[in-house]
């Protein structure tokens, strides 16, 4: 949601600046621009659409200046148009600002100001912008630290004024920025990105920005500070992901690549994490003893979208194989259900970017009333992964696709080995986890059996590519697979779907059957079969379309359906594993098929770091 990439040093700013807008059209945007300081005057220019359309206005000016920045915006405050925007100037055009969040007393603000200063635009950021130069005297850093103060809401804040052309000032509260530092060889430059997509061409060595924290970049010096003025002493950090697994590596879109990722990724989210012997997994991030491990009654799973999905599965390894009760929370409505928590729950919190608004604030909750408050994210020095008390990397390397692929998996094998972790203290025999971790490691091969299907895949999704309607069943962990199924068709190919348990159908949903109405059925052989099979059958009995997964060798499925994709059997628990990648290629390949814009599929964005 919204992208920031600024750049000060002695190379040209602008070919850095569109580089790094293009690296961060996954976030979802609907306008760009850019600004630059030159001559001691700050040249800008905006655009509504795609990066291209910016890049195309661009190409008769000439921007030769060495310090800039630029924004992609996601629509809040006021219609897509080129005058909302980003950057934004204050009444001079002496000061200019970028802005990922939102000011929530934006009119206040607003209202304070008065007739001193003359607003242009709809936008709050507008307003953040007229508030500093308001409070400028001469310090750019201290009018930004000033104005913070009187802000209500979130922000990831990048500012420049023309009288001081050697400097850039950057703020955070409550969504991520990145600072990239290359000081080798005397190249003395810095990058400021949402994250670090941008950044990974030029330098891996970084800082995280946490909230409340001011950053001053000025005549190639950097200092952070907090709000209160004081300086803060940072570390620089090393990103381990590289730009190259960033790319599309020659497939047609990132998703497509991000599904064939994750037999490689899989391998990287369980290696050292087991004892194949003891049939024992460990995750030292866990960050607990065994006493406490053996006080733990009662575990919350907190996430949004496909993680709550992810989380949904892993309540029933957790359940299954430790025996405590497992509840998963949507995080933006944790906060408000009085949720019981004390000093012997464990609190997961799920996230990809690991900078989920609703998710930090529900991790912030859970630490209030005192749970033990554990992270599993993707990116590394992320928010979530700095302020839990520990937690797990899931190493899928980079999504750039919106809609989540290989971080789902990975989140879901994390959760399994977590799972195990506490099963072995409480409750799971030797020879259980010894299976459990046989089967895990025979994932991947049988994930490159369901890849291999694609175009199989991709024939039954163009048979239904004018479906206008769709209803995913599963039962068991196959329904938190359901309910991903339809949210990836949903979010790529814009046809409706939902999802729900099979025994469920007869509860109502069933009045929707009819020969125009396609039921994509989980029926893979588990202890739920029969019952699967038989909710099938009603569906197949009132003429409506039945596409299935079902396991490899399952030749009774025939009468039941011609479109069938059949995948590789393994434990019930981490059928998941398998299944999804079936419906991710079933969803991408009707996005594809219908001209769906795959990676930025409409009104989304990949971290959504607002409320």
């Amino acid at each position: 949601m919204c992208g920031i990439i600024g750049y000060i040093g002695k190379k040209e700013a602008l070919p850095i600046l569109i580089k790094g807008l293009r690296r961060l059209e996954y976030r979802g945007y609907d306008s760009a621009g850019v600004a630059i300081i030159e001559d001691s005057n700050i040249k800008r220019i905006r655009s509504v659409g795609r990066i291209d359309n910016l890049a195309d206005k661009i190409k008769n000016e000439k921007f030769t200046g060495h310090v800039g920045i630029a924004h992609t915006r996601w629509a809040t405050h006021g219609g897509v148009t080129e005058e909302n925007a980003h950057p934004h100037f204050g009444c001079d055009e002496k000061l200019v600002i970028v802005h990922n969040g939102i000011i929530e007393n934006y009119r206040e603000i607003k209202e304070m100001l008065g007739n001193k200063h003359t607003f242009k635009t709809e936008t709050d950021t507008e307003i953040l912008a007229h508030l500093i130069e308001n409070n400028y005297t001469g310090d750019l850093r201290l009018a930004v630290e000033k104005s913070l103060t009187m802000v209500r809401g979130t922000y990831a804040l990048v500012a420049m004024h023309s009288d001081h052309p050697d400097t850039i000032v950057a703020a955070r509260l409550g969504s991520p920025l990145v600072v990239g530092v290359n000081t080798d060889n005397g190249h003395d430059e810095y990058f400021i990105a949402s994250d670090a997509s941008p950044i990974l061409s030029y330098t891996k060595k970084v800082i995280f920005l946490d909230d409340n924290e001011v950053l001053e970049i000025s005549g190639g010096k950097m200092n952070t500070f907090n709000i209160k003025d004081e300086i803060v002493q940072k570390n620089i950090e090393e990103i381990e992901w590289d730009e190259a697994e960033a790319q599309k590596q020659g497939f047609p879109h990132f998703m497509l690549k991000e599904i064939f990722d994750q037999p490689r990724v899989f391998v990287d989210a369980i290696r050292g994490r087991y004892d194949l012997k003891n049939g024992i997994s460990f995750l030292g991030g866990i960050n607990m003893t065994e006493e406490e491990m053996h006080s733990v009654n009662k575990i919350i799973l907190i996430a949004c979208g496909t993680a709550s999905y992810a989380g949904m599965v892993g309540k029933y390894a957790f359940e299954r194989l430790a025996g405590i009760p497992t509840t998963v929370e949507v995080s933006s409505e944790f906060r408000y259900s009085d949720p019981i928590v004390d000093d012997k729950t464990l609190v997961f919190v799920l996230s990809q970017s690991g900078e989920t608004a609703d998710t930090l604030a529900a991790l912030r909750e859970a630490k209030r009333k005192g749970a033990f408050v554990r992270g599993v994210v993707n990116v590394v020095g992320s928010t979530i992964a700095r302020e839990t008390d520990g937690g797990t990397y899931i190493h899928a390397g980079p999504e750039l696709a919106v809609a989540s692929t290989k971080a789902y998996t990975n989140t879901v094998a994390v959760l399994l080995l977590y799972a195990l972790q506490f099963g072995r203290l409480k409750r799971t025999s030797l020879a259980t986890g010894e299976r459990i971790l046989k089967a895990l490691l025979e994932i991947p091969e049988k994930m490159t059996k369901i890849l291999e299907q694609s175009d199989k895949i991709k024939v039954i999704a163009e048979k239904y590519k004018n479906t206008k309607n769709m209803m995913f069943i599963g039962r068991g962990v196959n329904y938190p697979v359901a309910l991903e199924g339809a949210l990836k068709l949903k979010e790529i190919s814009y046809v409706h779907a939902d999802a729900f348990p099979g025994g469920e159908l007869k509860h109502g949903h069933i009045a929707l059957l009819s020969t125009d109405f396609p039921i994509f059925a989980i029926m893979t052989k588990n202890q739920l079969y029969d019952k699967m099979r038989s909710n099938v059958e009603e569906i197949k009995a009132r003429k409506a379309p039945v596409i299935l997964i079902a396991t490899e060798g399952d030749v009774g499925t025939k009468d039941l359906s011609e479109d069938i994709i059949y995948v590789p059997e393994t434990m019930e628990l981490l059928e998941p594993l398998l299944n999804s990648v079936a419906l991710q290629l079933f969803a991408y390949h009707t996005a594809v098929t219908l001209g769906r814009d795959v990676d930025r599929p409409r009104n989304l964005a990949k971290s959504v770091t607002v409320e």
